[in-house]
């Protein structure tokens, strides 16, 4: 097994490149020349951009199979070495190895270190459980499109329990997938699919292990980009202090073991960018198509690749007015314009519930700005044009020295002088947001830190003022980041969470411009006083990387949702093929909605999400019948509460489970402080339709009361008692009354609260009728109401069940120098209506 996965992933990860760079074409001996450890930097992301290329194509088409792949890339092979004539070897014209491979092998060692184990992120709920997921769908079934027969078997009259009908956009079958058809089943995942496919190819090598490890793989292919990137332009040295800085900072850390794009970004766009100075700047006309291919690529990625390809294609342009030396190549431009039409088709096709949002921010972009945008800068072209054939020279000093002025007075903006405004209402005028005013305030106080960002600054300056031209493309690419994604940060400011907007380009690019600060001494005169700077950047770049390594402690032995997977596993054992199970809706007060997505998508078990906590009782009875029909059991799973039951709708309890995993810590606007445990507390319940007994009502609040409650906090125990905090409005539902019922008892507590608070006070009504108010003291104690006999009847008159609601006074321990930030009302332990 171990063999034949290694043997895979050499053919997928080292073959095919390793022909394509040695085909006798485009002046080998030029490439030949580069250091061996390049040339088999080239070889893995030639063989990447290969096997993701024919593993999205075959995706799409609905043809994906692991096998299939294995043989596509063996032919693509066969066929590349029966066309040279198996002229693939060097004969002595390829530069030999020296001790500099040591550098990128100690690099991947550093990163197996701390990549390594990757986050156990299958559930949903966030991004990161839809990556996952998608990329199993296509491992298993091997298309984007995903046809999903429990979608199609909802009968169209009942869809809307499970399936809502959305006008202005898709319906969701679980969060971060929408059904594009729902009488066909048809569903496919909210993001672009080459990183999918990734996770589908690291499935078939090695399982759900290894479609998880994707992320960290990325990661280290990343940190070799950002390496070779950068040792072309500002040396060995250099390239090496920031590949050693990225690789320890806890932001690459933490995303090289969670599942995200953007780390996929960071390598293949880095892998374009070297390519392109190859081609344009170095005159190696074999890396202009290598170019095009991988920033072609990076549309079947993010959406966002958009700037990247803008900010090249501006280069290019550029180049062509300014720098008569670096012409163009057409080479470049025909993969990327071929990719850039197979990407409209698919963004704007089957994508295009993911190009809903880019496609409303366009539209709505002010027109008169971006018409002045474009006339200044075709205004800009023509003046350059023209200087290029009087005055070349002038042109190529001022642009490096605007850069530089425009990154200074812009940074020096936005540190100094950028603040909240406030939109007003009516005006037509929008505000900036904290989070986007404080942008770059907030990225280098916690991710880069004040000394970090004036070597970054100082280090900007001396490489573009110097050697611009060396490498245009990855200068233009960093100042439109940094501007398009300082000026909206376009995420809600969760530590971690916003942190991945600055993973592809921005945080490596910082480590390049300090590290070029950091070793500029060493490429001029080291006599008298000189001699000491390369000691003073020495000593600076290894207490940055300290203090990037104690901010990154923490999180390295941690692992994201730790254990979780055989917990879903043996949920999912719970169940058979020919089961339904209906998971509670996500807004039901619990998180157990999550575990729904790999229920379905990775363990194959058939399950629909509940749209609403309290579904309409017909529906569902009518749902129910048919499900009889094509399902040997129905269950339920839930924790947070459903009100399901009725008269006819019966639940048999058949197991119940509570699970906790580590989750880190996520505040709003701070730096996180801790672990905590994400608790999973459900029950299951088979589900049938049938005739309740008019049996008195009691049920004990916090032991498998699912089905009775609605808008309470999760469970918990106090005083050995089973209980739950009522928000400040919950309900509990009461199926099977008989009309006989006089009294409604509540055993509750007032849970402590604090002295300062608001007094526990709780109206209680039945059937929206006021039965009393009471206030509710410290300790357990019964409280007892009279329940009307024509309001009983009312109820027993119903198939519905009865519905008690409590309205609590609310206080939240936050306010009081505690902990938790619950608002809570009352602890509620039991409920009898007799």
């Amino acid at each position: 097994m171990i063999l034949r996965s290694l043997a895979a992933a050499i053919l997928l990860g080292y073959l095919p490149g390793a022909i394509i760079y040695r085909l006798p074409i485009a002046h080998r001996e030029r490439r030949a020349a580069l250091a061996t450890e390049e040339r088999a930097f080239w070889a893995l992301v030639l063989s990447v951009g290969v096997s993701l290329g024919i593993g999205l194509a075959m995706a799409i088409a609905g043809r994906y199979r692991f096998e299939r792949l294995l043989v596509g890339d063996g032919t693509v092979c066969i066929a590349l070495l029966l066309w040279a004539r198996m002229g693939v070897r060097y004969r002595g014209g390829a530069a030999r190895p020296t001790w500099h491979m040591v550098v990128p092998i100690a690099l991947v060692a550093l990163g197996v270190w701390r990549f390594f184990p990757p986050a156990e992120y299958i559930i949903g709920g966030k991004d990161p459980g839809v990556y996952i997921n998608e990329g199993m769908q296509i491992a298993q079934h091997g298309s984007i499109v995903i046809h999903d027969p429990v979608v199609a078997a909802v009968p169209a009259d009942l869809r809307d329990l499970f399936l809502p009908d959305n006008p202005e956009f898709y319906t969701n079958r679980f969060m971060g997938f929408f059904v594009q058809d729902r009488a066909a089943g048809t569903v496919i995942g909210q993001f672009p699919h080459l990183y999918p496919v990734s996770i589908a190819i690291g499935d078939g090598l090695h399982g759900l292990k290894g479609a998880l490890q994707t992320s960290g793989v990325w990661a280290i292919l990343g940190i070799l980009a950002v390496y070779f990137t950068a040792a072309r332009w500002i040396g060995r040295a250099g390239a090496a202090t920031a590949a050693a800085l990225l690789s320890v900072h806890v932001i690459q850390v933490w995303f090289a073991r969670y599942p995200n794009s953007d780390i996929v970004m960071q390598g293949l766009l880095f892998a374009a960018l070297l390519a392109f100075a190859r081609a344009h700047q170095d005159g190696d006309r074999f890396f202009a198509p290598v170019a095009g291919a991988l920033l072609g690529l990076l549309l079947f990625l993010r959406v966002d690749a958009l700037l990247t390809i803008v900010a090249v294609m501006s280069v290019a342009l550029l180049l062509a007015i300014a720098d008569r030396r670096a012409t163009p190549r057409w080479g470049f431009f025909l993969p990327l314009a071929a990719l850039g039409a197979g990407a409209w088709w698919y963004l704007q096709g089957p994508m295009r519930a993911y190009m809903w949002l880019p496609n409303q921010y366009l539209a709505h972009l002010p027109r008169l700005g971006m018409a002045a945008i474009a006339v200044a800068a075709g205004v800009g072209a023509i003046g350059f044009a023209w200087m290029r054939k009087r005055e070349a020279a002038v042109v190529r000093t001022a642009v490096p020295i605007a850069l530089c002025l425009t990154v200074l007075g812009l940074a020096i903006y936005a540190w100094s002088f950028r603040h909240p405004i406030p939109t007003i209402t009516g005006s037509g005028r929008s505000g900036v947001a904290a989070r986007d005013a404080y942008a770059l305030r907030m990225f280098v106080d916690f991710y880069l830190l004040w000394p970090a960002l004036i070597a970054a600054l100082l280090g900007f300056v001396l490489a573009v003022r110097r050697d611009f031209w060396r490498n245009p493309a990855f200068v233009i690419v960093f100042v439109a980041f940094s501007c398009y994604f300082f000026y909206k940060v376009r995420i809600a400011s969760d530590h971690f969470w916003m942190a991945r907007r600055f993973v592809p380009v921005i945080l490596p690019g910082a480590f390049i411009f300090i590290a070029a600060a950091a070793t500029w001494a060493l490429r001029g005169s080291m006599r008298g006083w000189r001699r000491l700077r390369p000691l003073v950047g020495l000593i600076f770049v290894v207490l940055l990387g300290y203090r990037y390594v104690q901010a990154a402690a923490p999180v390295l032995p941690h692992v994201e949702y730790a254990g979780i997977i055989p917990y879903v596993e043996r949920l999912a054992r719970t169940f058979g093929d020919r089961d339904l199970v209906i998971v509670e809706s996500g807004n039901a007060g619990s998180d157990v909605h999550i575990l729904g997505l790999p229920l379905a998508y990775i363990y194959g078990r058939n399950v629909l999400l509940l749209s609403s906590p309290k579904p309409d009782k017909a529906m569902l009875r009518a749902f129910l019948e048919d499900a009889a029909t094509k399902y040997d059991h129905v269950y339920f799973v839930g924790g947070g509460g459903t009100d399901l039951l009725s008269r006819t709708i019966l639940a048999e309890p058949v197991s119940g489970e509570r699970q906790q995993v580590p989750e880190y810590e996520s505040l709003p606007d701070a730096y996180p402080t801790g672990i905590h445990q994400k608790e999973f507390d459900y029950s299951i319940y088979r589900l049938s339709l049938g005739t309740r007994s008019g049996a008195p009502f009691v049920l004990d609040v916090g032991d498998r009361d699912d089905l009775n409650v609605v808008r309470f906090h999760a469970k918990e125990k106090s005083d050995g008692l089973s209980i739950r905090w009522t928000q400040r409005q919950s309900y509990v539902e009461i199926p099977g009354l008989t009309g006989k019922e006089r009294e409604v008892v509540l055993v509750m507590h007032d849970g402590g609260r604090d002295p300062r608070a608001t007094p526990a006070r709780v109206q209680v009504f039945f059937e929206d009728t006021l039965l009393g108010e009471i206030d509710v003291k410290a300790g357990f104690q019964s409280y007892r109401l009279a329940l009307p006999a024509d309001l009983a009847a009312r109820a027993a008159a119903k198939d519905d069940p009865a519905q008690l609601k409590l309205i609590s006074t609310i206080w939240c321990p936050h306010d009081f120098g505690q902990l938790d930030m619950r608002q809570l009302g009352v602890m509620l332990h039991r409920v009898e209506v007799h």
